[in-house]
């Protein structure tokens, strides 16, 4: 499976100067926020593949016109074909606004996420806004990273995680791959950045180990089915 994540900058070869083979054999693309919602809506019907995405910073406008045709993944596990996708946009607060979160916050997000992990046996991917505090972050309020981020990672042990919000412009600050102590691949998707997932990186659709949710997508499958 090839992912292509998005993040920050608007890349001109996917909008000024499309050039389509930028999106051939890609199966999904991902948007790790502080893009244009017009950008999103190009994009998902240019490559009439599914494009997820969480919010940044400066993704305000989403609540009232978010990007069509593509789905927000804020606060969810998302099953693409069996690999697991978490989704926690929004960076450290530093003024009053949509998707600002203090540390506390962020911890009561991802604890109120307990029930959707669990019964999904985890996730494989991590997709934020925000880095992790002490990978690829800044010590500044608007650009450090959640200590809470390292924490998900060590208890859940997801193959990745990708983030933007740190540009490259920054210099020292900015790093497109980091490896983390619980095993962990860090991903800076500031502009644009292609993965690729083998097959054995995530579980087969339906097989997660967890009774519950392989039960209720073994349903699912079957009634797809019964329509095709």
């Amino acid at each position: 499976m090839r992912i292509l994540f998005l993040a920050d900058e608007v890349e001109k070869s996917l909008y000024d100067f499309y050039d389509r083979e930028k999106l051939k054999g890609v199966d999904l693309i991902i948007s790790c926020g502080d893009l244009p919602a017009y950008y999103l809506e190009y994009i998902v019907t240019m490559a009439n593949i599914p494009l997820l995405y969480v919010r940044g910073n400066h993704d305000g406008r989403y609540y009232e016109k978010p990007p069509q045709g593509c789905i927000d993944i804020d606060d969810k596990v998302y099953d693409y074909k069996g690999l697991r996708i978490l989704g926690l946009g929004g960076c450290m607060k530093y003024h009053d606004g949509p998707d600002m979160f203090t540390e506390d916050m962020m911890k009561k997000r991802i604890s109120k996420m307990k029930r959707q992990l669990t019964l999904k046996a985890g996730f494989d991917i991590l997709v934020t806004h925000a880095p992790a505090r002490g990978y690829g972050d800044s010590d500044d309020i608007p650009h450090m990273g959640f200590e809470c981020f390292n924490k998900l990672l060590f208890d859940w042990k997801p193959k990745y995680m990708v983030h933007g919000h740190i540009h490259k412009e920054y210099g020292r600050t900015y790093k497109r791959t980091l490896d983390h102590p619980s095993g962990c691949r860090i991903i800076n998707a500031c502009g644009s950045y292609y993965l690729d997932i083998a097959d054995d990186e995530h579980p087969v659709y339906g097989k997660t180990g967890s009774a519950l949710y392989d039960l209720y997508v073994s349903i699912l499958m079957k009634r797809h089915k019964r329509y095709e």
